[in-house]
């Protein structure tokens, strides 16, 4: 059983990661498509070149690299969705997203690494494409997660890029910076 994370990670639009070492203050805003587009590209390269092993999990409380992959997969997916809401809607609210039930909920550990890759790269290329697209007087819009932490698109694009950079490094132990 996986303990349910509870930490709220927006603290990494103030300072850098300690752990992937990524540094979401400093990323230009222009670059989230093509980080987006690299970390789609990891995970693919990740999951089509590995073997049973990325089913495996390095400890009962961790997840598999697999599901880490599923993860991110749903990520891409979850992000996209409010980046559109946040481009056609006023400070639109988001609904309140269990990472872990949804982990449980669609068989994270049983999922096919294949399968995972070739989603998950269709995902990060939607999303890519999504922020690419951001026109200029986009990037001050607003929306709000159910925590009550309210977003612009841009704080938004940083907080996304991180977490699937920085499960990349929980999944190969390689820094971002």
């Amino acid at each position: 059983m996986i303990t349910p994370e509870t930490k709220s990670w927006t603290w990494v639009l103030e300072s850098a990661c300690p752990d992937c070492g990524l540094d979401t203050p400093a990323v230009p805003r222009a670059r989230v498509p093509a980080l987006t587009r690299a970390n789609a590209a990891a995970w693919h390269e990740l999951l089509v070149s590995g073997g049973d092993e990325l089913r495996v999990r390095p400890n009962p409380g961790t997840w598999s690299p697999t599901e880490y992959a599923c993860h991110v997969r749903d990520v891409f997916v979850l992000f996209d969705e409010r980046l559109r809401l946040m481009l056609t809607q006023d400070g639109p609210d988001f609904a309140n997203w269990d990472q872990d039930a949804t982990a449980v909920e669609s068989r994270y550990a049983e999922q096919d690494p294949i399968r995972v890759a070739a989603d998950l790269a269709t995902a990060g290329a939607t999303l890519a494409d999504a922020f690419a697209a951001v026109a200029e007087d986009q990037w001050t819009r607003t929306g709000n997660r159910s925590d009550g932490t309210t977003f612009t698109v841009e704080s938004f694009a940083r907080y996304f890029v991180h977490d699937p950079i920085h499960h990349l490094w929980d999944v190969t132990g390689i820094r971002a910076d």
